[in-house]
Order: C-alpha cells, then structure tokens, then sequence
C-alpha cells in the first residue's frame, strides 16, 4: 500500500523501536535517529515524507530542529508531529508554534498510530509530487 518515508526521533530505544516496529508492520519505511545531529544527518540523505519528532532530546531539542526545518526551503514540506510525555497545557501551542504539524503525547497508543499517521501523511505532499526532477 503505502511507501512513505517516515523518520523516528527519539532518544529512548524502547519508544523508537515500538514505534519503527508499528510503522512497519503497516507497510512504511522506516528511518531512526536517536537526536537531533542524527536526524539532521539523515534529512541531508534522504527526505522523509513524516517526521515523527521527540521534543525531549539529548543537546538540540525536537522543537528547535523543528524550527530550523521550516525555515529551510528544501524541508519545510515535511510533516513533523511532535511526541512529548511532557503533555503540559500550552504543549500543542508550543509545538504549532515551533511549526509542527501535529502533536501527539506518550504513551503512544500504537492502536492508533497507523491512523494517526495516515492522516498527517494524506495532508502532506511528498517532494516528488511537488518537485519533479
């Protein structure tokens, strides 16, 4: 069905392997970054269509690269969905604000996630459709 790239960020290696494991199974491809200097390197291979973003990350949090994202020309179409067990009032703001496209909070229901995740990518357009090269 569906080939989307979808890259994880998440410092926690039972989050990152839960959530690549779900996507997976649903037919997704899969890229997995444990910070934001690795996300970052991976983003310069090879754009994914989603980025599924912890906030709570090792040096440069996940709403500062998100920030750096949408303010370059060659990324700011990625869809990022921002992941936080830190769900405070003002959380989903601070993440719209940071430009996130959504915001889900952990525990991650992994019922929900497919559907989740098709909804934000059925939003996005990939880089193909908007640029042929």
């Amino acid at each position: 069905m569906s080939q989307a790239m979808i890259l994880v960020v998440d410092d926690n290696p039972t989050n990152l392997k839960l959530l690549s494991d779900v996507l997976e199974f649903e037919g997704y491809r899969i890229l997995k970054a444990v910070d934001a200097e690795e996300a970052q390197e991976m983003i310069a291979r090879t754009l994914p269509d989603l980025i599924l973003m912890d906030i709570a990350l090792p040096g440069m949090d996940g709403l500062t690269l998100t920030r750096q994202l949408k303010a370059d020309p060659r990324t700011k179409h990625i869809r990022i969905v921002a992941l936080t067990a830190y769900a405070m009032k003002g959380d989903d703001q601070k993440a719209r604000d940071a430009g996130c496209d959504g915001y889900v909070t952990k525990p991650i229901d992994t019922r929900k996630l497919p559907g989740l995740v098709a909804g934000f990518l059925a939003c996005a357009v990939s880089p193909t459709e908007r640029n042929p090269s």
